[in-house]
């Protein structure tokens, strides 16, 4: 998953011997595990500013704690990805700056953010916008648990564990290294070219 290890879900531990790797399927798309961070725009899943039309939208549904926000984009891209808490709790503070939101703070000191008349108003000035953004949210959470991806979360799977099978003892076999690179290089390469022609395919033929 996108905040998974470097090795992407592999774990030391039970595998090609006392020193091989084993990888954790949880680690992995059809895992279900929640993932911080995103696939697209180096890791960010929203464009810039986005985030707080989202938020907005949330907390006219109704008041949330900061948290709750997190977990209800959670359920929105269907487990597979949620903001951090060091996006979402800065969003909150300049909507409040920005007048659109309000804190109430609890006892104990738990915040609870709603929306304001302002804030409404901004919502129904850039409805467009907001309608896109979540029609985005919804096309990603049902492309990620298609039969065709997970299909392919798979194959990836497959590869990352051929790759780190019996490591670190291959790593150390400069040979196998190189020749390993090169057919991961390959592969790269020619999914770049299938996933290019595919989006030219798409692009509507002016006439």
């Amino acid at each position: 998953m996108w905040n998974g290890s470097i090795f992407m879900g592999c774990n030391p531990g039970s595998g090609s011997g006392s020193r091989g790797w084993s990888f954790d399927p949880e680690g992995w798309f059809g895992g279900g595990r929640r993932g911080r961070g995103g696939p697209f725009r180096g890791g960010r899943m929203f464009e810039q500013g986005d985030l707080k039309y989202v938020i907005l939208q949330l907390l006219e549904e109704k008041p949330r704690h900061g948290y709750e926000i997190i977990k209800a984009l959670e359920d929105r891209f269907g487990g597979m990805y949620s903001p951090s808490a060091g996006t979402v709790y800065p969003t909150l503070t300049l909507l409040e700056d920005m007048g659109y939101a309000r804190v109430n703070v609890e006892e104990g000191g738990k915040k609870t953010y709603s929306i304001t008349d302002e804030g409404r108003a901004y919502l129904s000035q850039n409805k467009s916008a907001v309608d896109d953004i979540f029609e985005r949210m919804s096309e990603f959470a049902a492309t990620f648990v298609s039969d065709g991806m997970m299909d392919v979360n798979r194959a990836i799977k497959d590869v990352a564990q051929a790759t780190y099978r019996g490591a670190p003892r291959i790593f150390r076999d400069k040979e196998a290294v190189a020749k390993i690179r090169e057919s991961l290089t390959r592969a790269a390469r020619e999914i770049d070219e299938i996933v290019r022609a595919s989006a030219d395919r798409a692009q509507p033929k002016t006439p």
